[in-house]
């Protein structure tokens, strides 16, 4: 038996290792050849890899009856090849169980090595791919930034950089809460756990700079899908803040005195209401019109007028709590709004303090001016539930009030049920129109609607009208209000939309292309039975999607959006097209707006009536173009009535505009010529 000392067994070994890690190919395959020989002691020694050896035995360079051993290197069933080593004259079994441990060692060592090589080409794809992923969040314009639970950040993208102006080594390992507001509520733990949540937040630049940010916050989860943090993304939204803001504030607040409007006080009475009824407390409305205004407007100019209403507003607001609204109505009409009373006298004390404000004479530019004021008064709950009742009723006991006084004298007057004796005439206006719809005497005038590029008609609003066999044609502006208050408005849109249709086969037959027939939809039908209701009526007519649009009023969409927008997207998938219609008059969120799938906005006639004389109504008419354009939508004015109107559209850059100007809504019949004469048909 040969021995084989301690040392060089551990030496070989060494070099054993050595060799795996820094040797490929032929070079390592020669040196394990050469340990196995010196270990072995051995002339002849080789290392045969396994895509040498095969099945069958390898081939050796030396002589068949030459004494030798072959042993199979492996591994956990892996093998990597075999040693062999020939050239001694006598090899025993000692010889070959150290043969086997050499074997042993290196498929071992080979092993390690192997799996050593794996794991290093795995981390460097994982480096490469946290590499291309970082590169990709810093090309995003978003900001993109990651925090622990307890709102600590641990990863800041180039966007955030951008944002906020903080360099990644500035703002990692900080907490969340030197990015927020001063008024910004404070960071919990619980906020953080709802992750997936998308609001709108102020939050602080490097530089000092607050400014608005969209921010949705998503949960950052480890490999166990366990809660670690959240992904926040963020953009600056200050621009469109700014712009709603402006609009808001064009929208419900008198420019002349800074007070809310008509709009607004509407709102804020209904909100009033409901704490009352929640409280037991009563609510009165005051409507207030100004004595002797007008007299002292046509004599001595709008200029003098105005600067009176400014202080008229002014002397009510001081006699007036905190919490009282007070409101201009348009002209030289006010109202006020008093909800936290016990007894409804003490709202006549009220409109004696503001009768009492109008006693001192108005100094305007050397001129002394005296008004007076007749004041209606109508009570929650008795005579109403809403603001528009109580404000309607108000109004009502104020033309009492100016009566009784012959117009001149201060007075004011509480609501009665005698005021309202046109409630009879109501009753039989509604039975009128229910029996309007089974007897056909519902009709539809169409008007044109233009496009100022080419001048050319593009469609048409369908106007219901209401020809009563003994009355003769009622005023819609009668007999709507009434609908919508009874819910015949639902069956009055189904008439609409199905007389319209009709209308347009009728012009399909008779050869005209197609045009967009507007249809109104009130709120009352905007319900998830509407698309199959457009579907089957235009399937029913043969008609393709090209010749319907349904006008949507503003306020139908503020509720329950999620629900607005599936039905909105079934409308549009059918290829109809959608029309926001009173834009501005409502209170839509453009964060909102642009998530509906609409086709074009419409100018509310009563910002198109002050064009262009009127900044506030030029100004909201701009702002609604401007939108238009940023949203990609067309837009349409209505009521449009002067050249000096259709000038300022025109170079505002609106789409399309309706109105006395072209066109009066037309009999079918009517429309029809009016429609070939345009296009030379």
């Amino acid at each position: 038996m040969t021995l084989f000392p301690v040392s060089d067994f551990l030496a070989d070994s060494a070099a054993l290792c050595d060799a795996v890690v820094r040797l490929r190919g032929s070079a390592l395959v020669a040196e394990l050849g050469r340990i196995a020989s010196t270990v072995m002691a051995s002339p002849y020694g080789q290392f045969l890899p396994a895509a040498s050896t095969g099945a069958a035995k390898p081939a050796v360079p030396y002589p068949r009856d030459t004494p030798a051993l072959l042993q199979e290197v492996s591994f956990d069933g892996h093998c990597f090849g075999h040693y062999s080593v020939a050239g001694r004259p006598l090899y025993n079994d000692a010889d070959r169980r150290h043969l086997a441990s050499l074997a042993s060692l290196t498929a071992g060592v080979l092993q390690v090595h192997s799996l050593a090589q794996r794991s290093t080409h795995a981390y460097a794809q994982v480096e490469a791919l946290l590499a291309q992923q970082t590169q990709i969040l810093d090309q995003l314009h978003e900001s993109v930034l990651t925090m622990d639970l307890t709102g600590y950040i641990t990863s800041w993208n180039k966007g955030a950089e951008r944002l906020f102006g903080y360099t990644s080594v500035e703002a990692v390992g900080r907490n969340i809460l030197f990015l927020y507001d001063d008024e910004d509520t404070g960071f919990h733990d619980a906020f953080l756990e709802q992750g997936g949540r998308l609001m709108e937040v102020r939050r602080r630049k490097k530089s000092g700079e607050i400014f608005w940010a969209s921010l949705s916050l998503s949960p950052l989860q480890d490999m166990d899908d366990k809660p670690i943090g959240l992904i926040a993304y963020l953009t600056d939204i200050t621009e469109r803040k700014l712009a709603e803001e402006r609009l808001h504030h064009l929208a419900y607040y008198d420019p002349l005195t800074s007070l809310p409007n008509r709009t607004l006080l509407a709102k804020l009475v209904d909100q009033a209401l409901s704490v009352a009824q929640r409280s037991k407390m009563l609510g009165c409305v005051l409507f207030i019109d100004l004595n002797r205004f007008k007299l002292i407007n046509d004599t001595l100019g709008r200029r003098i007028g105005d600067e009176l209403l400014r202080q008229v507003s002014l002397r009510f607001r001081q006699v007036l709590r905190d919490q009282d609204l007070v409101a201009r109505l348009g002209g030289d009409e006010f109202a006020v709004g008093l909800f936290d009373i016990g007894q409804h006298f003490e709202a006549s004390m009220v409109a004696q303090k503001l009768l009492a404000s109008l006693v001192e004479p108005f100094l305007i530019e050397d001129h002394d001016l005296r008004v007076g004021a007749s004041i209606g008064i109508s009570v929650y709950p008795q005579d109403g539930q809403d603001a528009e009742t109580l404000l309607r009723l108000a109004d009502i006991a104020m033309y009492r009030a100016k009566q009784d006084s012959g117009g001149e004298a201060e007075s004011v007057a509480f609501y009665s049920q005698d005021m309202n004796q046109g409630m009879q005439a109501r009753m039989r206006l509604e039975t009128g129109l229910r029996q309007a719809l089974s007897e056909q005497q519902l009709l539809l005038h169409y008007q044109p609607k233009y496009a100022l590029g080419s001048g050319r008609i593009i469609g048409a609003e369908a106007l219901v009208r209401w020809h009563h066999p003994q009355h003769g044609m009622i005023p819609p502006a009668e007999f709507i209000p009434l609908a919508e208050s009874t819910g015949l408005v639902v069956q009055v849109g189904e008439w609409v939309l199905e007389a319209a249709c009709a209308q347009a086969q009728a012009w399909k037959l008779a050869g005209l292309p197609p045009i967009r027939l507007a249809v109104n939809v009130s709120a009352r039908e905007f319900t998830a039975a509407l698309p199959a209701r457009v579907a089957a009526t235009l399937a029913r007519y043969g008609l393709e999607a090209a010749w319907l649009e349904l006008e949507i009023t503003e306020s139908t969409l503020m509720h329950n959006i999620e629900r607005v927008i599936a039905i909105m997207d079934r409308i549009t998938a059918l290829g109809v097209a959608l029309s926001l219609d009173d834009f501005g008059t409502g209170y839509s969120s453009l964060s909102y707006l642009k998530r509906f799938p609409i086709d074009t906005l419409k100018i509310d006639r009563s910002f198109t009536t002050g064009i262009p004389t009127d900044a506030s109504d030029c100004a909201i008419a701009s702002t609604i173009i401007s939108i238009a354009q940023q949203l990609h939508h067309k837009v349409i004015a209505e009521g449009v009535e002067t050249a000096e109107q259709l000038a300022f559209l025109k170079s505002s850059g609106c789409d399309e505009v309706q109105g006395y100007l072209f066109s009066r809504p037309l009999p079918a019949r009517e429309f029809e010529r009016a429609l070939r004469e345009n296009w030379g048909v």
